[in-house]
């Protein structure tokens, strides 16, 4: 996350009240200071009112909407920045999502902090800032950044908790936290989500749901079918989760073994052992976690799981196996870059350095900021 505190590149001034930002805008009230950003290399302590923009204001206003929620004159910065720029709420919130898709991160939770601070209680920025929060921890987690994807998930969770333990019920905000929680292997959260939106969605007309609807109603209660029916929402199952995540792993082995005895055919349950079981370099007893849950239903549609059983037979000296299991997660999920940056260490395991510099490079191409293979790439240039 980024150290640095916004709220310095601003200062505040009084303006006289005859100052307007635009033909259109509300007159300033002169004792209450504005917030103006700062010009790159200025010094707050030398101002000339005459050369002061209207977008050093306006940006001003935002950074102190995002970041300085406790400031007293809000309400005030609010209106002089609707007044004189009345659509810029859904234009912030257009840009936001433009950054969040080309994964510009920091630039986007800029923008979407503004638009929050805009109106904090808009229902459909609150979720948008879940989603965003969301999407921004799988792909800190994709990278192997830990602390930051956890980081970034705690944040979505606080506002998709906002936004569910409101009155006002959005049935897309359970539909999306079931999701997350989902990730989270909080199987109890996201049987309650998914519950929750289809009893919200139970009277909706065919007309008003259209194909994507339909398609949600069916993906929730399929959904919902395989967490009942793999005993998914057990609290032993949970409490392995959270405790093989927390770094105890030797604790949570020992719940997620108890669980599998009275439920042997959940792969997903085998996996978190196989899991629990690498992250403790047991890397045979984790390969024969991995391909149990692989030969249970479900478990041979998940690229997780033969990216993981590639990783353990990589380090049991069974490459081959290793490149036909990685083929097979590639095959489930052709953009993982996990997946193709192991492909680049077996070939490295192999003595074929040009290819595994390839496959280094196809990972670069999808996620330019990807740290593990930008270090893999620049051992294979110092080799040369």
């Amino acid at each position: 996350m980024n150290p640095t505190n916004p709220l310095d590149s601003v200062y505040f001034i009084k303006l006289p009240g005859d100052f307007k930002l635009s033909s259109r805008a509300m007159q300033l009230d002169p004792g209450i200071p504005l917030p103006v950003q700062k010009k790159v290399g200025e010094d707050s302590g030398v101002f000339d009112i005459k050369e002061l923009t209207q977008e050093q204001v306006l940006s001003g206003i935002l950074t102190v909407l995002a970041y300085d929620r406790q400031n007293s004159n809000l309400d005030y910065y609010r209106k002089v920045l609707l007044e004189a720029r009345p659509n810029i709420k859904k234009e912030l919130a257009e840009a936001a999502i433009l950054k969040t898709r080309n994964e510009d991160w920091e630039l986007a939770e800029e923008i979407w902090l503004a638009v929050h601070g805009i109106e904090p209680e808009d229902k459909a920025v609150i979720l948008n800032m879940a989603l965003f929060y969301d999407q921004r921890a799988d792909n800190y987690r994709k990278n192997a950044l830990y602390d930051d994807a956890d980081a970034y998930d705690s944040s979505a969770e606080e506002y998709y908790r906002n936004i569910l333990d409101d009155d006002d019920e959005i049935p897309d905000a359970f539909f999306n936290a079931g999701f997350f929680y989902l990730k989270k292997h909080n199987f109890s959260e996201a049987k309650s989500c998914f519950d929750s939106y289809l009893a919200l969605m139970a009277d909706a007309k065919d007309e008003e749901l259209g194909e994507n609807g339909e398609y949600k109603i069916k993906r929730a209660q399929e959904i919902l079918d395989k967490i009942k029916n793999r005993k998914l929402e057990n609290e032993r199952f949970h409490k392995a989760y959270e405790l093989i995540s927390a770094g105890r792993e030797q604790e949570g082995l020992v719940e997620i073994r108890r669980f599998i005895q009275d439920n042997p055919a959940v792969w997903n349950a085998w996996f978190l052992l196989g899991w629990g079981l690498r992250r403790l370099e047991q890397f045979a007893e984790a390969r024969m976690a991995f391909e149990k849950a692989r030969e249970c239903e479900g478990g041979d549609e998940n690229a997780d799981t033969c990216n993981e059983l590639a990783i353990c037979q990589m380090e049991t000296g069974d490459l081959d196996g290793a490149q036909e299991s990685l083929i097979d997660a590639l095959n489930l999920d052709p953009d993982n870059t996990k997946i193709i940056s192991n492909l680049g260490f077996l070939s490295l395991k192999r003595g074929n350095s040009e290819e595994a510099r390839k496959y280094f490079l196809t990972v670069l191409e999808i996620d330019p900021k990807d740290p593990v293979a930008a270090a893999e790439l620049k051992k294979l240039e110092q080799e040369i």
